[in-house]
C-alpha cells in the first residue's frame, strides 16, 4: 500500500478535497460544498462507485490553516492533521503538492526532493525561467518529480487522440477556456499538446490583453496553435483541431475521469520508481507558458523557443 501526504490550499483549487476523496474512496459532500465547491460535491457523488484507488491511501494532510486540513481530513478519511509539512517525511511514500500557486512550489517541493520522496506537483509547475532550470537540474540528478494538468489523461482528449489520422495534416488547432493564462494556459496546452504527442513548438507569441489573453504558438511542423484564456466568459474548455482533411472539435467536461487517470498514473509511477511521464514533456510546456508572459512583458514581442 502507497502513503501518500497531500498539500495544500491555495485559493480557489479544491484539488486537495477532490484527488484526496477520488484516492481514499470516500468524500462528505456537504462538507465540500460549505467551504466552496459544490460542483466537486456533484461528480464525486455522480461516481461515487468508481471512487478509491486501492492501491493507495492518503494518510496525511497539511494546509497552511490548520482549521482548512482538518476538513479535508474529515471528508476525506485522512487520518493525521500534521502542523508542519515536513512531519510528513518518513511516515509517507510520496506527497501531492496540490497548490496552483507556481510561485511557491519550488520551496514547498524543496524539502521533500532534496530527501528523496517521490512528489507530484499540481499545474502549473512553475512561472519563472529560474524555477524551469531548478526542478530540470533535481530531475537530472534523479529525483522523482511529476507535473502536469490532469487535462493530459482527459477522456475526450484520448479519444480524440485516436482520431486524429482521419483528420489528415493537422493546420490550425483552436483552444478556449476561461480565466488566466498563469493558472490556465496549462490546461490548454496540455490538452492540445497531448493529442498532438507533444510536438515540437518554434515560436510563441500574446497577441492579447489582461482578461482577454490569446497566445499563438507556432511549431516546427508549420501547424499554429492559438489559444484563447477569458476571464469574463462562461466556464469551458473546448479544442478544435483543423486538418487537410477533416476537423474535430472537443469539449472537454469529464473532470473526475481526468482526475482519477492522474491519480492513478502518479500512483503507479510511484510503484515503478520514476515518473510515467516524461519530464522534458512537462519542461516544454513550461518553457511556452513562460515564453508567452515574456512576450506579453514585452508588448507582444515573438518568443523563439
Amino acid at each position: 500500500m502507497i502513503k501518500l501526504g497531500i498539500i495544500g490550499m491555495s485559493e480557489g483549487n479544491a484539488h486537495p478535497y477532490s484527488w484526496s476523496s477520488i484516492i481514499n474512496g470516500q468524500f462528505d459532500g456537504d462538507e465540500i460544498s460549505q467551504v466552496g465547491y459544490p460542483a466537486v460535491a456533484t461528480y464525486l457523488e455522480a461516481n461515487k462507485e468508481t471512487l478509491g484507488i486501492p492501491e493507495a491511501v492518503v494518510t496525511h494532510v497539511w494546509c497552511q490553516e490548520r482549521e482548512i486540513a482538518e476538513s479535508i481530513a474529515h471528508s476525506s478519511g485522512i487520518a493525521k492533521v500534521v502542523n508542519n509539512m515536513v512531519d510528513m517525511i518518513g511516515e509517507v511514500d510520496a506527497v501531492i503538492l496540490g497548490r496552483d500557486d507556481p510561485e511557491n512550489h519550488v520551496a514547498m517541493a524543496k524539502p521533500f526532493v532534496e530527501v528523496g520522496v517521490p512528489i507530484f506537483i499540481d499545474k502549473p509547475l512553475v512561472y519563472s525561467q529560474d524555477d524551469v532550470d531548478w526542478f530540470a537540474a533535481q530531475v537530472e540528478q534523479g529525483n522523482f518529480i511529476m507535473s502536469c494538468s490532469s487535462m493530459r489523461y482527459a477522456n475526450e482528449c484520448r479519444i480524440a487522440k485516436q482520431e486524429l489520422g482521419a483528420l489528415g495534416k493537422i493546420e490550425l488547432v483552436t483552444a478556449v477556456g476561461k480565466k488566466d493564462w498563469k493558472k490556465y494556459g496549462i490546461h490548454l496546452l496540455e490538452a492540445v499538446f497531448s493529442v498532438l504527442d507533444d510536438p515540437r513548438p518554434i515560436s510563441v507569441q500574446h497577441i492579447g490583453e489582461l482578461d482577454k489573453e490569446i497566445v499563438h504558438v507556432r511549431l516546427d511542423s508549420g501547424a499554429d496553435i492559438m489559444l484563447h484564456l477569458y476571464q469574463h466568459i462562461s466556464g469551458t474548455f473546448q479544442v478544435t483541431f483543423f486538418g487537410q482533411e477533416g476537423w474535430k472539435l472537443v469539449d472537454i467536461r469529464n473532470s473526475y475521469s481526468m482526475f482519477r487517470d492522474n491519480m492513478i498514473e502518479f500512483v503507479r509511477s510511484v510503484q515503478e520508481g520514476k515518473p510515467r511521464l516524461c519530464f522534458k514533456k512537462t519542461q516544454q510546456l513550461m518553457t511556452i507558458l513562460i515564453g508567452a508572459k515574456e512576450s506579453y512583458d514585452q508588448g507582444g514581442r515573438v518568443v523563439l523557443l
